[in-house]
């Protein structure tokens, strides 16, 4: 990939990573993208995407790469776990969460640390694959807002689609061929100012949300021309 903007400090685990699934990417998809400015930030950001697809990270780590915004991940502990993959996730320094107990919370403060150091957090805001069978996004937890207004850095909407076409929600599918086209929008940050001297009660979170989860849907909209 193009190489890390910032200052992430990248170990061999993350390169190597990236020097196989770059080439991947390149030979079996196309791309469609558009608005990567916004990812061109002199500081940490909290990217926040539609969940279409297992291949989503993927697409999501081939855009931030190639803007020099390598991804740290907020990710269900059970991937962890997965052979492979969780040695990827583990040795590239992705957080963890396991839902309903501390270490919850302890990964929302992990990824405000990380932030702060500048570096891209990404969260799935639905927290899921979408369960919607025209696959627009469902209701959205408030971690993204939560992550982005304590480290005080951009919240940046992203929408994608064509990564479900490859493995569709759920399945255990890999349909490479014919090669697939990854239409992704990065968004203007969403605008927070007038939150950042709020209470950061279930309001707050409400509000910056919804305001989150509107310029999603718009941008999905623009990539799928139709309307949910």
């Amino acid at each position: 990939m193009a190489g890390a903007r910032g200052k992430t400090r990248l170990g061999f685990p993350f390169w190597f990573a990236a020097s196989i699934l770059r080439p991947l990417m390149m030979i079996f998809t196309k791309r469609d993208w558009s608005g990567t400015d916004n990812l061109h930030v002199d500081s940490g950001i909290v990217l926040a995407a539609n969940h279409l697809s297992w291949v989503d990270p993927i697409v999501i780590s081939h855009v931030t790469w190639d803007n020099g915004r390598p991804p740290r991940f907020l990710a269900k502990d059970a991937l962890f776990k997965v052979p492979v993959v969780g040695a990827i996730m583990r040795s590239t320094e992705q957080i963890p969460v396991v839902r309903g107990t501390r270490d919850a919370a302890t990964a929302v403060e992990a990824a405000v640390s990380a932030a702060q150091r500048g570096e891209c957090v990404v969260v799935y805001p639905e927290g899921t694959i979408t369960k919607d069978p025209d696959l627009w996004p469902m209701a959205a937890k408030t971690g993204a807002a939560h992550i982005a207004l304590s480290a005080r850095v951009p919240l940046i909407p992203m929408a994608h689609w064509g990564a479900q076409r490859v493995m569709g929600p759920y399945r255990k599918e890999l349909k490479l061929l014919p090669r697939k086209t990854m239409h992704v929008i990065v968004g203007p940050p969403i605008a927070l100012d007038d939150l950042y001297d709020a209470p950061l009660d279930a309001e707050t979170l409400r509000v910056a949300t919804e305001r989150l989860m509107a310029a999603i849907h718009e941008l999905l909209q623009q990539i799928r021309k139709e309307h949910p």
